[in-house]
């Protein structure tokens, strides 16, 4: 048989047709990486204001008040209690992985960490307090400001560096190696049978259009209702109020799935007490799929896959306040 310049070339292009068929595909979902950090003296500060509740008014709510670490860093409530026990308005977000996300709060009003962490402070009906006045808490307490000096060179504390050190903190609060990243590493034996068809059926029906990315959500924002609308009961009305766009009423930025099972309930309103409820209704308004129950709870199996390993670092002691520290007020 003649071997002709057009046999080696068609031998050739199969060859790499197969090779590409044989190559298994991109996943829409990338293992989360353990935090790399820089600098620990800025993140150790962090540590410490994002638990120190002189921050409020009351001197009784800090971060991780509606931002647990102990609890997915949520507080598992519908909406979060501010000072004086007021009802907030909205669902809180998990803290943990939020350095992927493109934006802060669920309208994205916040363009990073940083410009978060001073919002709840001045919030009246979150900390309730004012820049101006945590300011003047830390500058009396010796401790805080030889740390504000440790960290940032000079002992200089203001607004701007009170927030820096509460993100760089935030910024370490990823949670790696999870059933799924193991699988997705390799470890074809880390997910079963019925996580994997969940799996399947996630991206199949669509929930990966949104919800893909390192932290399986939070890099768009999106209309909550497409196929059918969606009756909330939070006065929350999404992107609109921050762009003033009625087009962007109640698109809402795309929530982390990442340890999903520990951050109950669900939704901008928290209407959604369980992880079922949730696909149930994710599915018929977003996608406009009715699933099964065994659908739905293979789905609920493989959003199980996604909790990680969770933060564990030791409890900061917090500095004394001196004879100057203002005292907090809360009963006002």
């Amino acid at each position: 048989m003649k071997i002709t310049p057009l046999a080696i070339a068609i031998t050739a292009l199969t060859g790499s047709l197969n090779a590409w068929a044989a190559k298994p595909a991109a996943e829409p979902i990338s293992p989360i990486q353990p935090a790399v950090i820089t600098n620990p003296k800025l993140v150790e500060l962090g540590k410490k204001l994002y638990f120190d509740p002189r921050l409020s008014k009351s001197g009784a709510i800090s971060c991780n008040s509606c931002h647990n670490l102990s609890m997915g860093g949520t507080d598992n409530l519908k909406t979060s209690i501010g000072h004086n026990w007021q009802k907030g308005p909205i669902n809180s977000p998990t803290v943990l992985n939020s350095r992927f996300a493109l934006a802060q709060f669920w309208d994205g009003r916040a363009k990073d960490l940083k410009e978060q962490a001073g919002g709840p402070i001045a919030n009246p009906g979150e900390m309730a307090f004012t820049h101006e006045l945590a300011v003047d808490v830390l500058k009396s307490i010796p401790q805080y400001v030889a740390e504000f000096k440790s960290a940032f060179g000079t002992d200089a504390v203001d607004i701007g560096r009170i927030t820096t050190a509460i993100a760089a903190f935030e910024e370490t609060l990823v949670t790696p190696d999870s059933r799924f990243d193991k699988w997705l590493k390799g470890d074809k034996k880390a997910l079963n049978e019925k996580e994997l068809a969940g799996y399947a059926l996630f991206k199949n029906s669509g929930c990966v259009a949104c919800h893909n990315g390192p932290a399986v959500g939070g890099t768009s924002f999106q209309k909550m209702g497409v196929v059918e609308p969606y009756k909330a009961t939070s006065p929350a009305e999404g992107r609109s109020a921050v762009t003033g766009k009625d087009a962007d009423r109640f698109n809402f930025k795309v929530p982390t799935l990442r340890n999903v099972e520990l951050t109950y309930p669900y939704f901008h309103d928290g209407e959604a007490a369980t992880l079922e409820k949730a696909v149930d209704v994710m599915g018929r308004l977003q996608l406009g799929k009715q699933f099964t129950t065994d659908e739905n709870a293979s789905i609920v199996a493989f959003l199980k896959t996604l909790t990680g390993k969770q933060p564990n670092f030791k409890l900061p002691t917090l500095p004394p306040s001196s004879n100057a520290t203002p005292q907090p007020k809360p009963f006002e």
